[in-house]
């Protein structure tokens, strides 16, 4: 994609204007936050393009250089060396700086909440959700993340029916939300005494985690029912009505919370979880260019779609978005060599766009 040099210039003028504007005298408290951030958000991108235009001068003042019949011949010489190491430095700027211009995903910096349920596959399907579970506990710890557990309904044999989790951090919906979809892993169960691979499935979504200012939700569209507590097998945790489930009546949204002993705590966390299911939902109403993007790209984060297979025999992971396969199983399960499927996804996404943004 190559930008016009007008537009290059209009992105550092911007960033000069705000740099006067910020050091202006009696500047209201409001008014140099919201200036501030602007600059700081435009300031890679300020770089970036000044990276460019540096480039692009010296690019020309070489190719006249050369061109120059009245230039010593040593100097014609360094300048077509200079050159050709340009032909790779001003395309590599001018991509980095259009991967800059790409329209953000307004979601990208939020902390995010990861949904985990076991599929088709019964005890296994259970197991492989704690797995899961495990992975991007670990891969949370690598990227310096706070995991947060919000509910979770175990399996007799170990495992999640279901998990909930809060995941704080900077920019971890950025690099989670490709993992929304079904998970496959083909493996030879404990029990299995024949040694037959079973193929089991597990649902992973991953919503970025929504503030008030985000989803206003009125108190008169919920229904709030309140009710005892009851652990593995039906017994009683605790004597008090503390468990709460809130029904949004408007979308039909149901959110169960009973996992801490006060009432109080257990609304908090369900109305967490409430925001953020609001919040998708109405990104992917009103951002239908987003949706299609996903879609084109590295899927379309729906919970139904089969995105990846653990093979555990083969001691593989293969990704069938972008018909990635990696080797190396137990790296990935231990979290750090989650880390490249990542970046790959994210590279698959930001060339599709690039592409899209070029035609």
């Amino acid at each position: 994609m190559t930008i016009p040099s007008s537009r290059i210039a209009q992105i550092e003028a911007r960033h000069a204007e705000l740099q006067h504007a910020m050091s202006a005298p009696d500047l209201a408290a409001d008014r140099f936050v919201a200036l501030s951030k602007e600059y700081a958000e435009l300031t890679p991108v300020a770089e970036g393009a000044r990276t460019v235009r540096k480039l692009r001068e010296e690019q020309e003042s070489l190719t006249a250089l050369v061109a120059d019949p009245a230039a010593d011949a040593e100097m014609r010489e360094l300048a077509e060396a200079e050159l050709e190491e340009m032909k790779e430095a001003l395309p590599a700027a001018e991509r980095a700086l259009s991967l800059l211009l790409l329209p953000k995903d307004a979601a990208d910096e939020k902390s995010a909440i990861l949904e985990i349920r076991a599929g088709t596959g019964g005890d296994e399907a259970a197991l492989f959700a704690g797995d899961l579970f495990r992975m991007y506990q670990r891969y949370a710890e690598t990227r310096g993340w706070r995991v947060e557990l919000m509910s979770a309904s175990s399996a007799d044999v170990g495992g999640y029916k279901e998990v909930v989790a809060g995941v704080t951090g900077q920019g971890v919906f950025a690099r989670l939300k490709f993992e929304s979809g079904v998970h496959r892993v083909q493996r030879v169960p404990a029990t299995e005494t024949q040694g037959r691979i079973h193929t089991s499935a597990a649902t992973v979504a991953v919503l970025p985690e929504a503030e008030e200012v985000d989803v206003q939700i009125d108190e008169k569209d919920l229904r709030i029912d309140v009710f005892r507590s009851s652990g593995p097998g039906g017994q009683s945790v605790n004597t008090t009505d503390s468990a709460v489930r809130i029904t949004h009546l408007p979308t039909g949204l149901v959110v169960s919370q009973q996992d801490e002993k006060s009432q109080h705590k257990n609304k908090a966390k369900a109305m967490k979880v409430l925001r953020a299911r609001l919040y998708e939902l109405e990104r992917d109403k009103l951002d239908s260019a987003r949706a299609a993007d996903r879609k084109s790209m590295v899927g379309s984060g729906d919970r139904s779609e089969r995105i990846r297979t653990y093979n555990f025999p083969q001691g593989r992971v293969t990704d069938h978005r972008i018909n990635l396969t990696l080797h190396r199983l137990d790296e990935i399960l231990e979290g750090p060599g989650l880390d490249e499927l990542v970046g790959a996804l994210i590279a698959e996404d930001q060339a599709s766009r690039l592409a899209n943004l070029d035609g």
